[in-house]
């Protein structure tokens, strides 16, 4: 317990660390606004970091903290999260990836290793298959939906479940989130989350992928994660020992290490 709570403490503290040193830019595509957060170090590499359902940005701070060390980093704010503004209509993942293509663009720093998150996985596997051209690396945590599951009651259950099972102060973390991204939007994006097939889109991914599960994720089993894997011309897996879906958060340094290690391995 003692673990959990110093895990749950270190995530509140980065959380609020988050926007040292960062330049926040908004960008304007269509009717819609991102946010997003640039930490530069003068790296020839740039990690760019897209978050889950109903959460935003922050909550990748201790990753963060751990791959700004050797990369510069840039976190989205996805439309309605975070400190993006709400469109007047639901965003599908593959116009959320057309978004963060736009940010990338806008910014400049193409090629870039592409992290998603949850439903962000969603969006980045969009991105590189849709933009082959803006990613030349790819992450993904925790890959969502899962096919035998694909239900607001399943993935609601398992989303509560694993919440549970984190530090408390992760837990609040979470929750005041989905506070902020309100019901009315979390469910319409919840609709668009579990509508698109990240299997589907899988086997068009060009780039070298990393696919990372917490050994203990009740949202992505390890079946449906490793099916993932297996549909994507070249991934590699990888499990986080004792981590739950949040395992970047509980995590963070190992999850790093991972990453790294396949930046490296991949000549990247």
């Amino acid at each position: 317990m003692g673990g959990r709570l110093r895990a749950g403490r270190r995530a509140w503290r980065a959380e609020n660390r988050g926007r040292l040193g960062a330049t926040r830019s908004e960008h304007r595509r269509g009717e819609d606004v991102v946010v997003a957060w640039h930490w530069r170090g003068g790296h020839a590499r740039t990690l760019v970091l897209v978050h889950g359902i109903g959460m935003g940005q922050q909550y990748f701070g201790l990753l963060r903290e751990e791959l700004c060390r050797p990369y510069d980093v840039v976190a989205i704010d996805l439309p309605g999260f975070g400190e993006s503004p709400e469109p007047t209509r639901q965003a599908s993942m593959p116009e959320c990836a057309d978004h963060v293509a736009a940010v990338l663009r806008d910014l400049g720093i193409a090629p870039v290793v592409a992290i998603g998150h949850s439903m962000g996985t969603q969006v980045v596997a969009e991105l590189a298959a849709r933009h082959p051209d803006l990613v030349e690396r790819l992450v993904l945590i925790g890959p969502t939906v899962d096919a035998r599951h694909r239900s607001k009651r399943s993935q609601t259950a398992r989303l509560l479940l694993d919440l549970v099972n984190d530090p408390p102060i992760v837990a609040a973390v979470g929750l005041r989130m989905y506070a902020q991204a309100g019901p009315r939007w979390f469910l319409t994006q919840f609709d668009a989350m579990l509508a698109h097939r990240i299997e589907d889109v899988a086997p068009r991914i060009d780039c070298p992928t990393l696919v990372v599960r917490g050994s203990s994720d009740v949202v992505c089993p390890r079946g449906w994660t490793r099916h993932v894997a297996s549909l994507i011309p070249d991934a590699t897996f990888r499990e986080a020992r004792g981590k739950g879906h949040e395992a970047m958060i509980t995590g963070a340094e190992p999850v790093a290490r991972m990453v790294t290690r396949f930046l490296e391995d991949t000549g990247a």
